[in-house]
Formats: structure tokens, C-alpha cells, sequence
């Protein structure tokens, strides 16, 4: 454990962050007389102030602004609007410790993860920028002489997002990067408890859109609570809400949307498994499991909270584990060394807390972790040691996530058990497995039924190069890299008639 830092040094490094990326601390003045929102930091639970938040009414102006705004910039060649991600991906490079530093203070995590999300909307800006050239459709032969049959995508409008504390800025690049080279403006409405991270990434937009003369209005930031994220995500303009968030928030937004006949990508909880073969490294694994599942205080959507072990070699594996969350230090991630921060509120403490007595309940051994530390330094920030606990089989707490670190451990004897444990959850995000056998390796990716399926990788980590995204509860959408593109465009088909003639298709006759 390490000594949490003062409320003056969180204070500082949260101006010096906010400061280069072109945002005034003032921001945090707002009256709490008027619509406002607390801004707090889960390191040292201390509140930073209080920003002012918008009104239904002004979130319905800025997405008005916004409409506007995509009138004109659809009509903006592809790759001209590239220019736009291109120099926007030159900001953060130059900003890219300047708001790692705002996500350190306002998300609990390490410099090091903190700069590599920001790595992540880079190299999302790279991606956009060659994708602004490639925004292609198909020819296909038509059935009728002189005609030509293709298909063509187009802008679509308005594209809402709505994004997670755990990765406050990354997630809204890959939509927004994406959306405004296909032609889209982007109304942000980022996590409550992360507004100021969004403000540092959308100043650097902001000021990116102002250099190449991109329309006024284009990528506005919605700041409030769950009733301006409702505004948002019931306004007809908006085309499309792609929404990160728990499955309940995904039950709420779907329907809403659906009625109106919008468009919805959502990306929400994730259960991840991996499973650990008889022929696996161990060693290899260790890392992987350990990376995976206590990463980030185990807050990720990736985090990995089940652990299939073959029954030849739990005991021992399971013993390295344990010896290695032992070793894992535990404290601000201001500090070096430190490799678990806090926890984002009371509320995930909570949760870890009753998920452990349940896991108890249903049969579980906690083997190691579970306590709160550092609670008489700062009793408002909730810190914890990553538990593993040894279940006699997978059982009712194993099928819902808790956003905390907890590891789940249960065994097998054949690969198809595996897999049937692995798959019995009704979230679908990340897999992997551990294995040095080429045929196991394939069986599982013919099988996990998850939108990731990894070999002698853990389930957090993805690149932006591939499509992410997952099945079942997690909402079977796609972002980042592949052809991610396409949701933020409308496909449209067409034929030209070149032969002077007017044949109908399937040979029907009329006139």
C-alpha cells in the first residue's frame, strides 16, 4: 500500500491537464444554485467542483446545432473531412500525457493505462484517415442487358454517443472518428463520472474542427445525468445512439429508440472467461490472467472474472495466481509501481462486497482479497485488494458482472465442458484460451460464442485494427476497426439504365 496524495496535488494535476488541452478550470465554478453536476476524483474521493450541467432544453439546441451542422458537412468530399481526424490525431499526440493526466485524476487509472487510451484515439484517427478514401460500395452484374447495378453509402445524420467512466474518452473516438469522415456530426454525452476527460478530448476537437473550417456545431458535449442522456436518445435528429454502458442501460435505451425507428450500436456488459489447458505455458497464462483480471481494478468491459482450469492443473495454476495478487500493489496511481487504483465509487465497493457473500453463499472459497485499505486515510475513496475465489462449479453469481475485481475459478476435464461453462452466461464480449494445442485452439474459435475469441492472449487489450463488439446481452454491436465504418452510413442501391430499352427485372412484362 502507498500514501494517497493530498487534495492540492490532485488539484494541480488536474489544471495542469485541463490547462493544455485548452479547457479553463473555471469549469468547474458552476453555481449549484443552477442545473450543476459534482465532479469528484476516486483517488482521493474528494470532490473537485461542480460543473454546470445542460437542461433538456439546452441539450436540444446543441442537437439542433448539430443537425445544422451536418447539412453542410455531408456535402464535404471523404477525404477532405479526414483532414479533419487527421489533425485532431495530431492534437492528442502532442496532449497525449495532458489528458492522460485529467483521466488519471477523474477515472482512478495508472499514467500508463491512461496514456495508452489515448494512444487508442490516435491510432482511431489514423484508421479514420485512410478510411476517408475508402468509403466504397460494390458494382454487381445486373440480370438486365445495358444496366449497371451498385451500391453507394451516404452520411447519416446525427450520431449520439454515449460513453463509460472506465474508458471516458477512447470509446467516443472510435465512434467519432469513424462518424465524421463518413459524413456525421456527434453529439457527446460522456459518463457523469467523467465529464472532464470529455471535456479535454472535445476542446482538442473542438479546436481541430476550427483549423480545417469545419461547421460550428459539429461535435458538441452533453453535460448531465441520465435525464439529458434520455433527452438525447428520444430526439428524433439523432440518427443513430451508440450507447457503452451496463445491460440495464441497454434495456432502457434499445426500446427507446427502436420506437422512433432509429438506429442503435451498443456495447454493453461483458462476463469474459478464459479457459487454461493442460498444454498451456503457464507462465505466459500467469501474466495474461493476472493482467486481465486486475487490470484496471478490474473495471474494464474486457476484464476477465471467469477462469476455466483443467482439473490436472487448477491447484497449481490456481496457487500462482494467488501468489501473484499478493504481490500486486494496491494504492493512488499517481505513484510508481502502483498496479491496481481505486475503485470509481462506493456503489462498485458495494457491489464487489455482496457478490462475495452470495459467491460464499453458492458454495465459493475466497482465497485471497476482497478487503478495503487505505479506508481510515480517505474513507470517500474505495480502494480494494483484487479477490480470487474457487467455485465448486459455475453458479448463479457467475452469471451476472460485477464491475470489481473478482476472479472466479472453477474446473474442467474435456474441452467441451469447457466451452459449454465458458458460453453459459448471457453476455458475449471477450474469450480466450490458453493452449499450446493447434486443433483446441480452433475448436474454441469455432465455438465461443463471444464477438472476441483470443489464443494465449487475456480478454482485455483489443487493438483498434478489428472490429469490436460482442453477442448475446453485450449487444451485438461493432466499433473501432474492420468494417465498423458502415454503421454510420446509409447503404443505398442503384441501377442505371444504359440500353436505350426498359426491361423489367425477373423477366416480368407490363405495357
Amino acid at each position: 500500500m502507498t500514501a494517497l496524495p493530498t487534495d492540492q496535488t490532485i488539484s494541480d494535476l488536474l489544471t495542469a491537464g485541463l490547462s493544455a488541452c485548452g479547457v479553463d478550470r473555471s469549469v468547474l465554478e458552476g453555481s449549484v444554485a443552477s442545473a450543476h453536476l459534482p465532479a469528484r476524483s476516486p483517488i482521493t474521493g474528494q470532490r473537485l467542483g461542480t460543473l454546470a450541467a445542460d437542461t433538456p432544453e439546452t441539450a436540444a439546441g446543441k442537437i439542433g446545432a448539430a443537425a445544422e451542422a451536418f447539412a453542410s458537412w455531408r456535402d464535404v468530399p471523404g477525404p477532405v473531412r479526414g483532414q479533419l481526424v487527421q489533425r485532431w490525431g495530431q492534437l492528442l499526440s502532442q496532449h497525449k500525457e495532458d489528458l492522460a493526466k485529467i483521466i488519471t485524476v477523474e477515472a482512478g487509472k495508472t499514467p500508463s493505462e491512461a496514456a495508452g487510451e489515448v494512444q487508442e484515439m490516435i491510432d482511431i484517427c489514423e484508421f479514420a484517415l485512410g478510411q476517408s478514401r475508402q468509403l466504397w460500395g460494390k458494382t454487381m452484374p445486373s440480370e438486365r442487358p445495358g444496366h449497371r447495378l451498385m451500391e453507394t453509402w451516404h452520411p447519416l445524420g446525427v450520431v449520439g454517443v454515449i460513453s463509460a467512466f472506465n474508458f471516458p474518452v477512447a470509446v467516443y473516438s472510435w465512434n467519432t472518428a469513424l462518424a465524421l469522415v463518413a459524413g456525421d456530426s456527434v453529439v457527446w454525452k460522456p459518463s457523469e463520472n467523467a465529464v472532464l476527460a470529455a471535456l479535454g478530448a472535445q476542446s482538442l476537437l473542438a479546436r481541430a474542427a476550427a483549423e480545417v473550417g469545419a461547421p460550428e456545431g459539429l461535435v458538441p458535449v452533453l453535460v448531465g445525468g441520465r435525464d439529458i442522456g434520455d433527452a438525447m436518445v428520444r430526439d428524433e435528429r439523432v440518427a443513430l445512439v451508440s450507447a457503452t454502458g451496463s445491460v440495464r442501460m441497454g434495456r432502457e435505451v434499445g426500446p427507446v429508440v427502436a420506437e422512433r425507428f432509429g438506429r442503435i450500436l451498443l456495447e454493453l456488459g461483458g462476463n469474459n472467461a478464459a479457459i487454461v489447458a493442460p498444454s498451456a505455458d503457464i507462465e505466459l497464462a500467469l501474466r495474461g490472467v493476472v493482467f486481465a483480471a486486475a487490470g484496471t481494478a478490474g473495471q474494464r468491459c474486457t476484464t476477465l472474472r471467469r477462469l476455466i482450469v483443467h482439473e490436472s492443473i487448477a491447484d497449481e495454476f490456481v496457487d500462482k495466481i494467488v501468489s501473484a495478487y499478493r504481490t500486486l500493489s494496491i494504492g493512488s496511481p499517481t505513484d510508481d509501481g502502483v498496479l491496481v487504483g481505486p475503485l470509481i465509487n462506493a456503489g462498485s465497493f458495494d457491489a464487489m462486497q455482496a457478490a462475495l457473500e452470495q459467491a460464499t453463499a453458492e458454495g465459493g472459497e475466497v482465497l485471497c482479497g476482497g478487503a478495503r485499505v487505505l479506508a481510515e486515510e480517505r474513507p470517500d475513496a474505495h480502494y480494494v485488494e483484487p479477490a480470487v475465489v474457487r467455485m465448486p462449479a459455475q453458479t448463479a453469481v457467475m452469471e451476472s458482472e460485477t464491475f470489481a475485481p473478482i476472479l472466479y475459478v472453477v474446473t474442467y476435464s474435456d474441452l467441451d465442458e469447457a466451452i459449454e461453462i465458458h458460453n453459459g452466461v448471457p453476455q458475449g464480449l471477450s474469450s480466450a484460451i490458453f493452449t499450446s494445442e493447434l486443433a483446441e485452439s480452433e475448436r474454441f474459435f469455432s465455438r465461443s460464442d463471444c464477438g472476441i475469441a483470443n489464443v494465449n492472449i487475456g480478454t482485455s487489450g483489443a487493438e483498434i485494427g478489428g472490429a469490436f463488439g460482442g453477442e448475446k446481452e453485450t449487444g451485438g454491436g461493432r466499433e473501432s476497426g474492420s468494417d465498423s465504418w458502415k454503421a454510420y452510413m446509409r447503404q443505398a442501391t442503384n441501377t442505371i439504365n444504359y440500353s436505350g430499352e426498359l426491361p423489367l427485372a425477373q423477366g416480368v412484362e407490363f405495357l
